[in-house]
């Protein structure tokens, strides 16, 4: 089946929430425990709206229904949803700064389709015409192998702290975005 990739609208939110859940909870099973995924969703993976409002967030849909998301930003925050605290959403300078890569949840069943890899291409080929030369994310655990595999290099591996006291591991990943990327 083909899938269409294109900007979010902010009247699927409440489809997005449902899909980030169902992504956290079965395909981050295996790297994460259930406490951690419940401490994290809602505030470290859910829907970042000002990704939207930037015209910065993809979806990947099939057959009408929404299947992937993710997304770029030019502004300083490197995670979270609109319900994390001490969000920066200031301007990144494009010269000096790397756009973060943001938010990524595959629907499951619907993993290892390429839908994530369509969506970063995406992002990619939009921060580049934004004059960002380079990408930085924080990756979860079964996200590292599909960046590193997209040409990302792992810097520094960090627990950020959950409301429910534990912490969740993430890898900070860089990329230099090549002059040319495929245009979807």
């Amino acid at each position: 089946m083909q899938t269409t990739i294109r900007l979010a609208a902010l009247d699927e939110v409440p489809v997005l929430q449902d899909l980030i859940g169902r992504s956290v909870r079965i395909l981050q099973a295996t790297c994460y425990t259930t406490a951690q995924m419940e401490g994290a969703l809602g505030t470290v993976f859910g829907v970042d709206t000002q990704l939207i409002r930037d015209g910065t967030y993809f979806v990947a849909e099939a057959d009408s229904m929404i299947v992937g998301c993710g997304g770029w930003s030019p502004r300083k925050t490197l995670f979270g949803s609109d319900h994390v605290s001490g969000k920066d959403d200031s301007w990144l300078d494009p010269a000096r700064e790397a756009a973060r890569i943001r938010a990524f949840f595959i629907r499951p069943g619907w993993e290892r389709r390429g839908i994530g890899s369509r969506i970063l291409e995406a992002c990619e080929t939009a921060a580049r015409q934004h004059g960002f030369l380079r990408l930085e994310l924080a990756a979860t655990l079964p996200g590292v192998p599909m960046y590193e595999a997209r040409g990302f290099s792992a810097a520094e591996r960090f627990d950020v702290p959950l409301p429910n006291g534990l912490g969740l591991p993430v890898v900070k990943m860089f990329k230099s975005i090549p002059e040319q990327t495929q245009k979807l």
